[in-house]
């Protein structure tokens, strides 16, 4: 059984007389990316704050396990990566790096020799020596990563890890969370950009309003919110497909047809009832995306 070196038990968080943070609980495990998701103000990054110890929760308690063991809070075992990014514009690449390794128990020298192995391996090698403003937005969120990982955590906060960069430096943080994931660290993700945090989590935990939405395994709550989206191209008479009753939210144009089938009908089950004199040159079948469940769950769906 994966060791679960992160437990949150009913935690709530109060500012003003508002709840923030109402009663959420859920557990982080070694070797996954845990997906804490949900819209800008949802309660994310009050709870970040709670968990890394920034702030202290009105209600409710935060369990560490390093080692088979409870503990306190020890940021030696935990890289950060805060929505607000803070590094040292004046002081050089190698030295900021070095300094906040450092700082979690790593020795200078290898502090050093790790630095500049990630600035090589993150195409930044050149840059070891010059000064943080010097550098991209997006030089400096590879920079704040490493600044986060060096002293190789057993738990990894990244929030909002994804935003202001472009296409390729996603997919290049993309490869390092896996990346950190198959080295048996639990990585906790927060991000309300779901499309590219559904690609990396095994289970997820959404938070609306500081409220609790969903929370699982990623394919379970697929299965079981929403039936299949097809997207249909055919010959002959698109008309055959209305009143048919393996088909909702019909939307027909020029042979191509967008449904969805009802929760529990499988897309064999529709081809096999498919009305003669309708052909298929092309289907495309998918669970509904984790976008579309969550809004789908906030409103009421």
């Amino acid at each position: 059984m994966a060791q679960t070196p992160l437990k949150v038990h009913e935690l709530v968080k109060r500012f003003d007389g508002l709840t923030a943070v109402a009663g959420i609980s859920f557990e982080a495990r070694a070797g996954e990316v845990f997906g804490f998701l949900g819209p800008n103000g949802a309660g994310k990054t009050t709870t970040i704050r709670m968990i890394m110890g920034i702030i202290r929760p009105d209600a409710g308690r935060i369990e560490f396990f390093f080692d088979g063991k409870s503990g306190p809070l020890d940021k030696g075992r935990i890289g950060y990566l805060p929505e607000e990014r803070g590094l040292y514009e004046d002081a050089k690449v190698i030295d900021v790096l070095v300094y906040f390794a450092e700082l979690k128990g790593v020795p200078p020298k290898e502090a050093r020799r790790r630095a500049l192995a990630w600035l090589e391996r993150l195409d930044l090698g050149e840059w070891a020596h010059r000064k943080i403003e010097k550098l991209s937005k997006g030089m400096q969120q590879k920079v704040q990563l490493v600044a986060a990982i060096l002293h190789e955590p057993d738990l990894v906060v990244l929030d909002e890890p994804f935003a202001g960069l472009d296409p390729v430096n996603q997919d290049l943080f993309k490869e390092l969370i896996r990346g950190l994931r198959d080295a048996g660290a639990a990585v906790l993700l927060s991000s309300h950009q779901m499309n590219l945090v559904e690609e990396l989590c095994d289970r997820i935990f959404l938070i609306h309003k500081g409220r609790q939405v969903l929370y699982g395994c990623l394919s379970e709550i697929k299965a079981a919110h929403g039936g299949h989206r097809v997207e249909l191209r055919f010959r002959g008479d698109g008309s055959l497909l209305q009143g048919n009753g393996l088909v909702k939210d019909l939307e027909l144009a020029d042979g191509r047809a967008r449904f969805t089938l009802p929760q529990g009908v499988e897309p064999e089950r529709f081809l096999r009832d498919l009305p003669e004199g309708l052909g298929v040159e092309e289907i495309t079948v998918r669970r509904p995306s984790l976008h579309e469940i969550f809004v789908g769950v906030v409103k009421g769906g």
